[in-house]
Protein backbone atom coordinates (compact mmCIF):
# COMPACT_ATOMS: atom_id res chain seq x y z
CA UNK A 1 0.00 0.00 0.00
CA UNK A 2 1.17 3.33 -0.96
CA UNK A 3 -0.79 5.20 1.91
CA UNK A 4 -3.66 3.92 4.31
CA UNK A 5 -5.92 6.67 3.06
CA UNK A 6 -5.37 8.53 -0.24
CA UNK A 7 -7.32 11.61 -0.54
CA UNK A 8 -8.05 13.57 -3.78
CA UNK A 9 -8.58 17.38 -3.45
CA UNK A 10 -6.13 19.80 -1.49
CA UNK A 11 -9.25 22.52 -1.10
CA UNK A 12 -10.38 23.29 2.63
CA UNK A 13 -11.98 20.17 2.54
CA UNK A 14 -9.65 17.67 1.71
CA UNK A 15 -6.86 19.47 3.84
CA UNK A 16 -8.92 19.34 7.13
CA UNK A 17 -9.20 15.80 6.59
CA UNK A 18 -5.57 15.25 5.73
CA UNK A 19 -4.68 17.23 9.29
CA UNK A 20 -7.57 15.06 10.99
CA UNK A 21 -5.95 11.68 9.62
CA UNK A 22 -2.25 12.85 10.95
CA UNK A 23 -3.60 13.84 14.21
CA UNK A 24 -4.81 10.12 14.43
CA UNK A 25 -1.47 8.79 12.94
CA UNK A 26 -2.75 7.74 9.91
CA UNK A 27 0.30 7.47 6.66
CA UNK A 28 -2.25 10.12 4.12
CA UNK A 29 -1.26 10.81 0.88
CA UNK A 30 -2.94 13.80 -0.68
CA UNK A 31 -3.32 14.25 -4.47
CA UNK A 32 -3.86 17.76 -5.98
CA UNK A 33 -4.53 18.36 -9.92
CA UNK A 34 -3.00 22.23 -10.01
CA UNK A 35 0.64 22.74 -9.53
CA UNK A 36 -0.02 25.27 -7.21
CA UNK A 37 -2.77 26.91 -5.18
CA UNK A 38 -4.55 29.49 -7.45
CA UNK A 39 -4.80 32.48 -5.09
CA UNK A 40 -8.62 32.32 -5.63
CA UNK A 41 -11.09 32.87 -2.68
CA UNK A 42 -14.70 31.49 -3.75
CA UNK A 43 -15.25 31.23 0.57
CA UNK A 44 -14.59 33.92 2.57
CA UNK A 45 -15.14 33.74 6.42
CA UNK A 46 -16.09 31.23 8.78
CA UNK A 47 -19.46 30.66 10.37
CA UNK A 48 -19.52 30.32 14.26
CA UNK A 49 -19.18 26.58 14.24
CA UNK A 50 -15.79 26.89 11.93
CA UNK A 51 -14.65 29.13 14.26
CA UNK A 52 -15.23 26.50 17.31
CA UNK A 53 -13.30 23.80 15.14
CA UNK A 54 -10.08 25.58 14.30
CA UNK A 55 -10.31 26.46 18.39
CA UNK A 56 -10.59 22.90 19.21
CA UNK A 57 -7.61 22.08 17.31
CA UNK A 58 -5.71 25.43 18.23
CA UNK A 59 -5.48 26.95 14.73
CA UNK A 60 -7.05 30.05 15.33
CA UNK A 61 -3.96 31.91 15.76
CA UNK A 62 -2.57 31.07 12.63
CA UNK A 63 -4.79 33.34 11.16
CA UNK A 64 -3.50 36.28 12.85
CA UNK A 65 -6.06 38.94 13.44
CA UNK A 66 -9.57 37.82 12.50
CA UNK A 67 -12.62 40.48 12.28
CA UNK A 68 -15.96 39.52 13.54
CA UNK A 69 -19.30 40.31 13.54
CA UNK A 70 -22.45 39.44 14.81
CA UNK A 71 -24.10 40.74 11.53
CA UNK A 72 -25.53 38.12 9.57
CA UNK A 73 -28.91 37.96 6.98
CA UNK A 74 -30.90 34.69 5.45
CA UNK A 75 -31.62 35.55 1.95
CA UNK A 76 -30.52 39.31 2.17
CA UNK A 77 -33.10 39.82 5.52
CA UNK A 78 -30.71 41.16 8.17
CA UNK A 79 -30.57 38.77 10.90
CA UNK A 80 -28.69 39.10 14.77
CA UNK A 81 -26.60 36.61 15.23
CA UNK A 82 -25.59 37.92 18.89
CA UNK A 83 -28.54 36.10 19.93
CA UNK A 84 -26.16 32.78 19.93
CA UNK A 85 -25.16 32.87 22.84
CA UNK A 86 -21.70 31.54 24.54
CA UNK A 87 -20.80 30.95 20.94
CA UNK A 88 -17.90 32.29 18.74
CA UNK A 89 -18.83 35.19 16.45
CA UNK A 90 -18.25 34.68 12.62
CA UNK A 91 -15.47 35.83 10.95
CA UNK A 92 -15.42 38.14 8.21
CA UNK A 93 -13.34 38.52 5.07
CA UNK A 94 -10.62 35.48 5.57
CA UNK A 95 -9.94 34.75 2.24
CA UNK A 96 -10.04 31.07 0.98
CA UNK A 97 -6.42 31.35 -0.04
CA UNK A 98 -5.67 32.50 3.31
CA UNK A 99 -7.29 29.29 4.81
CA UNK A 100 -5.69 27.18 3.02
CA UNK A 101 -2.61 28.29 3.31
CA UNK A 102 -3.09 27.91 7.16
CA UNK A 103 -4.32 24.52 6.87
CA UNK A 104 -1.23 22.68 4.49
CA UNK A 105 1.35 24.57 6.68
CA UNK A 106 -0.60 22.53 9.77
CA UNK A 107 -0.36 19.19 7.28
CA UNK A 108 2.85 19.48 6.05
CA UNK A 109 3.81 20.43 9.70
CA UNK A 110 2.18 16.58 10.55
CA UNK A 111 4.31 14.83 8.35
CA UNK A 112 1.30 14.37 5.35
CA UNK A 113 2.35 14.22 1.76
CA UNK A 114 0.87 16.32 -0.39
CA UNK A 115 1.43 16.00 -4.00
CA UNK A 116 0.58 18.57 -6.51
CA UNK A 117 0.33 18.26 -10.00
CA UNK A 118 -0.81 14.70 -9.64
CA UNK A 119 -4.64 14.29 -11.61
CA UNK A 120 -6.75 11.62 -11.00
CA UNK A 121 -7.83 10.07 -13.69
CA UNK A 122 -9.25 6.24 -12.73
CA UNK A 123 -10.36 4.98 -9.77
CA UNK A 124 -10.98 1.08 -8.94
CA UNK A 125 -12.81 0.45 -5.85
CA UNK A 126 -12.11 -3.42 -4.62
CA UNK A 127 -12.93 -5.21 -1.50
CA UNK A 128 -9.85 -5.13 -0.10
CA UNK A 129 -8.38 -1.98 -1.01
CA UNK A 130 -8.88 1.18 -3.69
CA UNK A 131 -6.20 1.40 -6.93
CA UNK A 132 -5.99 5.34 -7.64
CA UNK A 133 -4.73 5.70 -11.21
CA UNK A 134 -3.25 9.90 -11.03
CA UNK A 135 -1.33 11.67 -14.25
CA UNK A 136 2.16 13.75 -12.22
CA UNK A 137 5.08 15.06 -13.15
CA UNK A 138 6.56 10.98 -12.54
CA UNK A 139 3.81 10.08 -15.40
CA UNK A 140 0.95 7.88 -15.13
CA UNK A 141 1.12 5.95 -11.25
CA UNK A 142 -1.07 3.89 -9.55
CA UNK A 143 -1.51 4.00 -5.90
CA UNK A 144 -3.11 1.77 -3.52
CA UNK A 145 -4.70 2.16 -0.03
CA UNK A 146 -6.87 0.90 2.00
CA UNK A 147 -9.90 3.93 2.35
CA UNK A 148 -9.41 6.89 -0.42
CA UNK A 149 -11.67 10.31 0.12
CA UNK A 150 -12.94 12.73 -2.80
CA UNK A 151 -12.36 16.16 -1.54
CA UNK A 152 -12.07 17.08 -5.17
CA UNK A 153 -15.26 19.77 -5.81
CA UNK A 154 -18.42 19.67 -7.70
CA UNK A 155 -17.06 18.22 -10.88
CA UNK A 156 -15.34 15.19 -8.64
CA UNK A 157 -13.63 13.16 -10.41
CA UNK A 158 -13.86 10.72 -7.83
CA UNK A 159 -17.40 10.82 -7.45
CA UNK A 160 -18.08 10.10 -11.12
CA UNK A 161 -15.54 7.24 -11.26
CA UNK A 162 -16.93 5.27 -8.09
CA UNK A 163 -20.26 5.63 -9.44
CA UNK A 164 -22.34 7.72 -6.95
CA UNK A 165 -25.32 9.15 -7.93
CA UNK A 166 -25.65 13.11 -7.95
CA UNK A 167 -29.33 13.83 -8.18
CA UNK A 168 -30.58 17.07 -7.50
CA UNK A 169 -31.51 20.31 -9.61
CA UNK A 170 -29.48 21.95 -12.46
CA UNK A 171 -28.44 25.61 -12.60
CA UNK A 172 -31.34 27.80 -13.87
CA UNK A 173 -29.12 30.86 -14.12
CA UNK A 174 -25.57 32.19 -13.83
CA UNK A 175 -23.85 34.60 -11.54
CA UNK A 176 -20.02 36.43 -11.50
CA UNK A 177 -18.06 36.29 -8.40
CA UNK A 178 -14.57 38.77 -9.08
CA UNK A 179 -11.83 40.21 -6.80
CA UNK A 180 -11.08 43.70 -8.03
CA UNK A 181 -8.48 46.51 -7.38
CA UNK A 182 -8.94 49.95 -7.59
CA UNK A 183 -12.47 50.37 -6.99
CA UNK A 184 -14.16 52.76 -4.65
CA UNK A 185 -17.74 51.68 -3.73
CA UNK A 186 -20.21 52.09 -1.04
CA UNK A 187 -20.26 48.10 0.85
CA UNK A 188 -23.45 45.97 0.18
CA UNK A 189 -22.30 43.41 3.05
CA UNK A 190 -25.81 42.12 2.48
CA UNK A 191 -26.85 41.25 -0.95
CA UNK A 192 -29.41 44.30 -2.75
CA UNK A 193 -32.01 43.43 -4.34
CA UNK A 194 -32.28 45.78 -7.10
CA UNK A 195 -35.35 45.40 -10.53
CA UNK A 196 -32.58 43.82 -13.10
CA UNK A 197 -31.37 40.94 -10.03
CA UNK A 198 -28.55 41.53 -7.38
CA UNK A 199 -25.66 42.88 -6.10
CA UNK A 200 -23.44 42.71 -3.30
CA UNK A 201 -19.86 44.57 -2.94
CA UNK A 202 -17.84 43.78 0.21
CA UNK A 203 -13.69 45.25 1.50
CA UNK A 204 -11.07 42.65 1.29
CA UNK A 205 -7.58 43.32 2.39
CA UNK A 206 -5.31 44.90 0.11
CA UNK A 207 -7.63 47.54 -1.53
CA UNK A 208 -9.53 44.18 -2.89
CA UNK A 209 -13.18 44.62 -3.48
CA UNK A 210 -15.35 41.43 -3.59
CA UNK A 211 -18.13 42.07 -6.05
CA UNK A 212 -21.55 39.16 -6.70
CA UNK A 213 -23.51 40.10 -10.00
CA UNK A 214 -26.53 38.11 -10.14
CA UNK A 215 -28.65 39.41 -13.64
CA UNK A 216 -32.33 38.00 -13.46
CA UNK A 217 -32.57 36.06 -17.06
CA UNK A 218 -29.05 35.07 -17.61
CA UNK A 219 -29.50 31.46 -18.69
CA UNK A 220 -26.30 29.05 -17.46
CA UNK A 221 -23.66 28.48 -19.81
CA UNK A 222 -21.08 25.79 -19.97
CA UNK A 223 -18.01 27.65 -20.15
CA UNK A 224 -14.31 26.27 -20.36
CA UNK A 225 -12.86 29.78 -19.56
CA UNK A 226 -13.77 32.31 -16.38
CA UNK A 227 -15.62 35.03 -18.09
CA UNK A 228 -13.95 38.69 -19.02
CA UNK A 229 -13.79 41.37 -16.67
CA UNK A 230 -16.01 43.06 -19.62
CA UNK A 231 -19.14 41.23 -18.97
CA UNK A 232 -19.40 41.55 -15.17
CA UNK A 233 -18.77 44.97 -15.53
CA UNK A 234 -21.36 45.25 -18.16
CA UNK A 235 -24.30 43.41 -15.72
CA UNK A 236 -23.16 45.62 -13.22
CA UNK A 237 -23.70 49.13 -15.51
CA UNK A 238 -27.19 47.63 -16.41
CA UNK A 239 -28.11 46.57 -12.44
CA UNK A 240 -26.86 49.89 -11.01
CA UNK A 241 -26.15 52.13 -13.80
CA UNK A 242 -22.11 52.23 -12.18
CA UNK A 243 -19.19 52.40 -14.44
CA UNK A 244 -16.67 49.62 -13.22
CA UNK A 245 -14.45 49.25 -15.98
CA UNK A 246 -11.67 51.33 -15.05
CA UNK A 247 -11.03 48.46 -12.36
CA UNK A 248 -8.20 45.86 -12.22
CA UNK A 249 -9.99 41.81 -11.83
CA UNK A 250 -7.61 40.22 -9.23
CA UNK A 251 -9.92 37.21 -10.45
CA UNK A 252 -13.12 36.42 -12.06
CA UNK A 253 -15.65 33.72 -11.66
CA UNK A 254 -19.30 32.48 -12.92
CA UNK A 255 -21.36 29.78 -10.97
CA UNK A 256 -24.98 28.71 -11.14
CA UNK A 257 -27.22 27.82 -8.82
CA UNK A 258 -27.49 23.68 -9.38
CA UNK A 259 -28.44 22.12 -6.18
CA UNK A 260 -27.01 17.85 -5.57
CA UNK A 261 -26.27 15.78 -3.22
CA UNK A 262 -24.92 12.06 -3.87
CA UNK A 263 -27.48 9.73 -2.55
CA UNK A 264 -24.74 7.70 -0.35
CA UNK A 265 -21.30 9.37 1.34
CA UNK A 266 -19.78 5.77 1.26
CA UNK A 267 -19.24 3.24 -0.96
CA UNK A 268 -17.20 0.45 0.22
CA UNK A 269 -13.82 2.39 0.72
CA UNK A 270 -14.27 5.46 -1.36
CA UNK A 271 -15.60 8.54 0.71
CA UNK A 272 -16.44 11.47 -0.73
CA UNK A 273 -16.83 15.21 1.71
CA UNK A 274 -17.61 18.57 0.99
CA UNK A 275 -18.35 20.08 -2.24
CA UNK A 276 -17.68 16.28 -3.73
CA UNK A 277 -21.04 15.03 -1.53
CA UNK A 278 -23.31 18.20 -2.10
CA UNK A 279 -23.41 21.44 -4.50
CA UNK A 280 -25.43 24.30 -3.98
CA UNK A 281 -26.35 28.50 -4.23
CA UNK A 282 -23.20 29.87 -1.99
CA UNK A 283 -25.77 31.62 0.22
CA UNK A 284 -24.53 32.83 3.47
CA UNK A 285 -21.54 31.44 2.71
CA UNK A 286 -21.65 28.23 4.00
CA UNK A 287 -20.96 26.14 1.39
CA UNK A 288 -16.60 25.63 2.86
CA UNK A 289 -17.87 25.98 6.36
CA UNK A 290 -19.55 23.24 5.59
CA UNK A 291 -17.20 20.96 4.07
CA UNK A 292 -14.81 21.49 6.86
CA UNK A 293 -17.19 20.15 9.12
CA UNK A 294 -17.73 17.68 7.10
CA UNK A 295 -13.76 16.61 7.02
CA UNK A 296 -13.89 16.85 10.81
CA UNK A 297 -16.83 14.42 11.37
CA UNK A 298 -14.78 12.09 9.14
CA UNK A 299 -11.61 12.20 9.74
CA UNK A 300 -11.39 10.99 13.77
CA UNK A 301 -13.35 7.82 12.15
CA UNK A 302 -11.46 7.07 9.48
CA UNK A 303 -8.36 7.43 11.32
CA UNK A 304 -9.48 5.05 14.25
CA UNK A 305 -10.77 2.67 11.22
CA UNK A 306 -7.36 3.18 9.38
CA UNK A 307 -5.24 2.19 12.84
CA UNK A 308 -7.57 -0.66 13.46
CA UNK A 309 -8.87 1.06 16.94
CA UNK A 310 -12.59 0.44 15.71
CA UNK A 311 -14.32 -1.38 13.45
CA UNK A 312 -15.22 -0.62 9.58
CA UNK A 313 -19.07 -0.03 10.34
CA UNK A 314 -18.20 3.37 12.14
CA UNK A 315 -17.78 4.90 8.98
CA UNK A 316 -21.45 4.25 8.02
CA UNK A 317 -22.39 6.80 11.10
CA UNK A 318 -20.43 9.49 8.67
CA UNK A 319 -23.25 9.13 6.03
CA UNK A 320 -25.85 9.02 8.85
CA UNK A 321 -24.73 11.99 10.61
CA UNK A 322 -23.36 14.41 7.84
CA UNK A 323 -26.06 13.42 5.09
CA UNK A 324 -29.25 15.29 6.95
CA UNK A 325 -26.82 18.18 7.17
CA UNK A 326 -26.25 18.42 3.41
CA UNK A 327 -30.03 17.91 2.88
CA UNK A 328 -30.93 20.75 4.65
CA UNK A 329 -27.78 22.69 3.82
CA UNK A 330 -29.51 22.49 0.36
CA UNK A 331 -33.09 23.20 1.50
CA UNK A 332 -31.65 26.70 3.62
CA UNK A 333 -29.38 27.93 0.42
CA UNK A 334 -32.47 26.79 -2.15
CA UNK A 335 -34.78 29.26 0.40
CA UNK A 336 -32.26 31.93 0.49
CA UNK A 337 -32.21 32.05 -3.27
CA UNK A 338 -36.07 32.45 -3.79
CA UNK A 339 -35.83 35.30 -1.41
CA UNK A 340 -32.74 37.49 -2.88
CA UNK A 341 -32.79 36.16 -6.28
CA UNK A 342 -36.15 36.57 -7.18
CA UNK A 343 -37.73 39.52 -8.47
CA UNK A 344 -40.54 42.03 -6.93
CA UNK A 345 -43.41 39.09 -7.02
CA UNK A 346 -41.21 37.91 -3.89
CA UNK A 347 -41.07 41.50 -2.19
CA UNK A 348 -44.39 40.46 0.34
CA UNK A 349 -42.69 37.09 1.28
CA UNK A 350 -39.45 39.38 2.15
CA UNK A 351 -41.45 41.63 4.09
CA UNK A 352 -43.09 38.75 5.90
CA UNK A 353 -39.44 37.38 6.65
CA UNK A 354 -38.05 40.89 7.58
CA UNK A 355 -41.24 40.87 10.59
CA UNK A 356 -40.46 37.57 11.89
CA UNK A 357 -37.02 37.78 12.35
CA UNK A 358 -37.54 40.77 14.81
CA UNK A 359 -38.55 37.85 17.15
CA UNK A 360 -35.48 36.13 19.23
CA UNK A 361 -36.70 32.50 18.65
CA UNK A 362 -36.63 33.11 14.64
CA UNK A 363 -33.65 35.09 14.72
CA UNK A 364 -31.77 32.29 17.03
CA UNK A 365 -33.44 29.83 14.83
CA UNK A 366 -32.06 31.17 11.56
CA UNK A 367 -28.97 31.84 12.53
CA UNK A 368 -28.00 28.37 14.62
CA UNK A 369 -29.15 27.28 10.74
CA UNK A 370 -26.82 29.01 8.74
CA UNK A 371 -24.22 29.41 11.57
CA UNK A 372 -24.13 25.06 11.95
CA UNK A 373 -24.80 25.14 15.52
CA UNK A 374 -28.27 23.63 15.11
CA UNK A 375 -26.65 20.28 14.45
CA UNK A 376 -27.74 17.52 16.60
CA UNK A 377 -26.30 13.39 16.45
CA UNK A 378 -27.93 10.59 17.26
CA UNK A 379 -26.59 9.40 20.94
CA UNK A 380 -28.63 6.94 21.57
CA UNK A 381 -31.24 8.80 23.77
CA UNK A 382 -31.62 10.91 27.24
CA UNK A 383 -32.60 13.67 29.14
CA UNK A 384 -29.07 15.75 29.16
CA UNK A 385 -29.69 18.39 26.29
CA UNK A 386 -25.73 18.29 25.49
CA UNK A 387 -26.24 14.91 23.95
CA UNK A 388 -25.63 14.72 20.08
CA UNK A 389 -24.52 18.63 19.85
CA UNK A 390 -21.47 20.68 19.86
CA UNK A 391 -19.42 20.88 23.03
CA UNK A 392 -19.99 24.53 24.32
CA UNK A 393 -16.55 26.08 25.38
CA UNK A 394 -16.19 25.31 29.11
CA UNK A 395 -13.59 27.05 30.72
CA UNK A 396 -11.35 25.09 33.46
CA UNK A 397 -10.13 25.39 37.05
CA UNK A 398 -8.21 22.35 37.40
CA UNK A 399 -4.43 20.45 37.42
CA UNK A 400 -5.14 18.98 34.20
CA UNK A 401 -3.30 21.64 32.36
CA UNK A 402 -6.13 22.49 30.31
CA UNK A 403 -7.85 26.09 30.26
CA UNK A 404 -10.81 24.94 28.61
CA UNK A 405 -12.52 22.19 26.80
CA UNK A 406 -11.30 23.48 23.33
CA UNK A 407 -8.05 23.28 24.62
CA UNK A 408 -8.80 19.93 25.35
CA UNK A 409 -9.25 18.76 22.18
CA UNK A 410 -5.98 19.99 20.37
CA UNK A 411 -4.78 16.86 19.76
CA UNK A 412 -7.68 15.11 18.33
CA UNK A 413 -8.63 12.61 20.53
CA UNK A 414 -11.95 11.74 22.58
CA UNK A 415 -12.10 14.08 26.06
CA UNK A 416 -13.66 12.23 29.25
CA UNK A 417 -14.25 15.70 31.32
CA UNK A 418 -14.54 14.63 34.90
CA UNK A 419 -15.79 17.65 36.82
CA UNK A 420 -16.64 15.89 40.42
CA UNK A 421 -13.39 14.12 40.60
CA UNK A 422 -15.25 10.80 40.33
CA UNK A 423 -12.61 8.07 40.53
CA UNK A 424 -15.22 5.26 39.87
CA UNK A 425 -15.85 7.18 36.59
CA UNK A 426 -11.66 7.19 35.12
CA UNK A 427 -11.72 3.34 36.65
CA UNK A 428 -14.48 2.12 33.90
CA UNK A 429 -12.60 4.36 30.97
CA UNK A 430 -9.50 2.95 31.54
CA UNK A 431 -9.90 0.54 29.05
CA UNK A 432 -9.80 3.80 26.45
CA UNK A 433 -6.76 5.81 27.79
CA UNK A 434 -4.92 4.54 24.34
CA UNK A 435 -7.82 6.71 22.60
CA UNK A 436 -9.71 8.99 25.39
CA UNK A 437 -7.92 11.49 27.78
CA UNK A 438 -9.13 11.89 31.21
CA UNK A 439 -9.60 15.23 32.37
CA UNK A 440 -10.46 16.55 36.19
CA UNK A 441 -11.61 19.81 36.49
CA UNK A 442 -14.12 21.84 37.64
CA UNK A 443 -15.78 24.76 35.94
CA UNK A 444 -13.52 27.95 35.79
CA UNK A 445 -16.05 31.18 36.09
CA UNK A 446 -19.51 31.20 34.06
CA UNK A 447 -20.31 28.49 32.73
CA UNK A 448 -21.93 28.82 28.79
CA UNK A 449 -24.96 29.36 27.97
CA UNK A 450 -27.39 26.79 27.45
CA UNK A 451 -25.21 24.61 30.44
CA UNK A 452 -27.31 22.00 32.12
CA UNK A 453 -26.89 22.81 36.02
CA UNK A 454 -25.54 19.71 37.70
CA UNK A 455 -23.54 17.94 34.88
CA UNK A 456 -20.77 15.87 36.09
CA UNK A 457 -19.39 14.34 33.16
CA UNK A 458 -19.28 14.84 29.88
CA UNK A 459 -17.70 12.87 26.84
CA UNK A 460 -16.65 14.57 23.68
CA UNK A 461 -16.01 13.27 20.90
CA UNK A 462 -12.94 14.33 18.89
CA UNK A 463 -14.98 16.50 16.21
CA UNK A 464 -16.15 18.21 19.28
CA UNK A 465 -19.55 16.71 19.95
CA UNK A 466 -21.14 15.22 22.88
CA UNK A 467 -21.73 11.88 22.84
CA UNK A 468 -22.16 11.13 26.44
CA UNK A 469 -23.22 12.96 30.17
CA UNK A 470 -24.07 12.49 33.53
CA UNK A 471 -26.60 12.77 34.53
CA UNK A 472 -29.03 12.36 31.46
CA UNK A 473 -27.69 9.84 29.38
CA UNK A 474 -29.35 6.11 28.43
CA UNK A 475 -26.98 3.78 28.58
CA UNK A 476 -23.61 3.63 30.87
CA UNK A 477 -20.13 5.36 30.22
CA UNK A 478 -18.87 2.23 28.86
CA UNK A 479 -21.18 1.49 26.20
CA UNK A 480 -20.62 4.80 24.91
CA UNK A 481 -16.53 4.80 24.75
CA UNK A 482 -17.68 1.04 22.96
CA UNK A 483 -19.87 2.36 20.67
CA UNK A 484 -17.98 5.70 19.07
CA UNK A 485 -14.34 4.65 20.33
CA UNK A 486 -13.98 0.70 19.97
CA UNK A 487 -13.94 -2.20 22.12
CA UNK A 488 -11.25 -1.15 25.45
CA UNK A 489 -8.15 -2.70 25.42
CA UNK A 490 -6.79 -4.62 28.76
CA UNK A 491 -4.20 -3.66 30.82
CA UNK A 492 -1.63 -5.81 29.07
CA UNK A 493 -2.24 -4.03 25.76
Amino acid sequence: MDAEVIVVGAGPAGLMLAGELRLAGVDVVVLERLAERTGESRGLGFTARTMEVFDQRGLLPRFGAIEVSDLGHFGGVPVDFGVLDGAHQAAKSVPQSQTERVLEEWVTGLGGDIRRGHAVVSVKNLDDRVEVEAEGPPGTRTLTAPHLVGCDGGRSVVRKAAGFDFPGTAATMEMYLADVKGLDLEPRMIGETLPGGMVMVGPLPGGVTRLIVCERGTPPRRRTAPPAFDEVAAAWKRLTGDDIAHGEPVWVSAFGDATRQVTEYRRGRVLLAGDSAHIHLPAGGQGMNTSIQDAVNLGWKLGAVARGRAPASLLDTYHAERHPVGRRLLMNTQAQGLLFLSGPEVQPLRDVMAELVGYEDVSRHLAAMVSGLEIRYDMGGGANPLLGRRMPNLKLDGDAGFRSSSEALHAGRGVLLDLEDNPGLRRRAAGWADRVDVVTAKPGGATPGGWPEGTAAVLVRPDGHVAWAAPGSHGDLPMALHRWFGAARSSGT
